[in-house]
């Protein structure tokens, strides 16, 4: 070998968690027991073959399944045409994006960029909010995940604060509608809006009077399925206007069908005045865009508005965002997100029958939550019990995604693709019902 280059040994079969963890940074705290040699449709296979039912849809962005058809067309394509060009170039399948995502969303949606991750697209949203306002403090919810960068992390109070410094200044965080464990401890199961409205005179007292935006999820993710009740939303996009605020929506995993809408801001008929789209926009490749108005889109570029990045405007994803775009159409997936995840979250409430450590179901479409506790009456957190289940479902051919947090049960984030068959689901319910009876005896 020349040089210092090290010579490659091929991926032992026994010990390839051991060489991961010498080669690797550990990103995650500890990574997956399996290791996977490939994924289609709703499973995911193990090196050595071992089918497994996905209910998480990768990382909640394979929403139509794991390399769908048409998506590997689009990738075969754009490699036979152009894949990457310089940020100031554009192509023929980047400004069809932006066009059809246009046409698709209500006036005051007008104008698209395209990036690579959610974190981006929620990062230029909080800096064209901040910039066409002259404002810089941001509001975001309790419980809520914008990204890992500096802007958006800032907005992300489900975890991974502690322990790397200041963040950016300005930033507050609302109570998140969390109906089954009110914030305020008012509610009892029924959201009320009182917690908005306690959040934001608090904002208005502790302001400096510099507010941009609000940064929130129509459905909050990571702080265990939050559904906002309805009428919230026309609630905060008042409040929002009579303080000069913008209203950044996150659909990162709400979008593309997944809740049983196109976009999950459509049942409230609420235009925000960002929309940023991620995760279920590539399919499974790194995709994500920023949606304006003309007006916004118009005062940022007066005032010198830049974003430049290795990858903005690509024309490979653009083309697989294309491909997701007719998918979602020709396959009618919104509807049968809306049927499977009723069929799916009935199925769920049986099992809540059945087991007493199930404390709560909720969600919309094809993004379900169940949450876990010890004491039903008492909703008495049960994250290791919650653990234990995840476990035991891999165990027997499921994948689950837990999130625990200090005073939630651990809750399941239950999204598998769109195309899931009704007996994937039923499948995944019975392995579940087994998983959960496995590990409460």
């Amino acid at each position: 070998m020349e040089g210092n280059q090290k010579r490659q040994e091929p991926l032992s079969s026994s010990d390839w968690m051991a060489e991961a963890e010498a080669a690797m940074i550990r990103y995650c705290g500890a990574f997956s027991p399996i290791l996977i040699g490939r994924a289609k449709g709703s499973y995911i296979y193990t090196n050595d073959g071992r089918a497994i039912l996905d209910f998480t849809s990768g990382q909640m962005c394979s929403v139509f399944g794991h390399n769908h058809p048409e998506v590997a067309k689009a990738i075969a394509k754009a490699s036979e045409e152009s894949i990457h060009l310089l940020s100031t170039m554009l192509s023929p399948p980047v400004i069809q994006l932006c066009k059809e995502l246009a046409a698709m969303l209500p006036e005051g949606l007008d104008k698209a960029i395209l990036v690579n991750t959610g974190a981006e697209s929620n990062e230029i949203a909080l800096r064209m909010a901040k910039l066409s306002t002259g404002c810089f403090e941001v509001l975001g919810f309790t419980g809520s995940w914008h990204g890992m960068t500096a802007g958006a992390n800032s907005s992300t109070y489900a975890a991974a604060r502690h322990g790397y410094g200041p963040v950016i200044p300005g930033n507050r965080a609302l109570p998140a509608p969390y109906a089954y464990r009110c914030p305020i401890r008012h509610c009892q199961g029924t959201c009320d809006h009182t917690c908005l409205e306690v959040g934001m005179e608090l904002v208005d007292k502790q302001s400096v009077g510099s507010l941009a935006a609000v940064i929130i999820e129509p459905v909050l993710s990571a702080a265990g399925i939050i559904d906002l009740p309805e009428g919230y939303m026309a609630k905060l996009k008042r409040f929002c206007e009579e303080r000069g605020m913008k209203l950044i929506l996150d659909e990162a995993q709400t979008a593309m069908g997944r809740v049983g809408d196109a976009f999950a801001f459509e049942r409230d008929g609420v235009v925000p005045d960002f929309l940023t789209l991620s995760k279920t926009l590539g399919g499974g490749l790194p995709l994500a865009a920023t949606i304006t108005s003309r007006e916004i889109e118009e005062i940022c570029h007066s005032r010198g508005f830049i974003y430049v990045t290795s990858h903005v405007s690509d024309p490979l994803p653009a083309e697989v965002g294309l491909a997701m775009l007719r998918v979602m159409e020709q396959e009618k997936l919104v509807e049968r997100a809306r049927e499977q995840g009723a069929y799916l979250k009935a199925r769920l409430r049986e099992l809540q029958e059945r087991h007493e450590c199930i404390g709560d179901v909720r969600g919309r479409g094809l993004l379900l939550g169940m949450e876990i506790v010890s004491d039903r009456e008492k909703k008495t957190p049960a994250p290791d019990l919650g653990w234990r289940i995840t476990e035991r479902c891999l165990e027997l051919g499921l994948s689950m995604n837990i999130v625990r947090f200090p005073g939630m049960g651990g809750v399941f984030r239950i999204a598998p693709p769109l195309t899931v068959s009704t007996e994937e689901l039923d499948l995944g319910v019975a392995i579940l019902d087994q998983a959960i009876a496995d590990c409460v005896g």
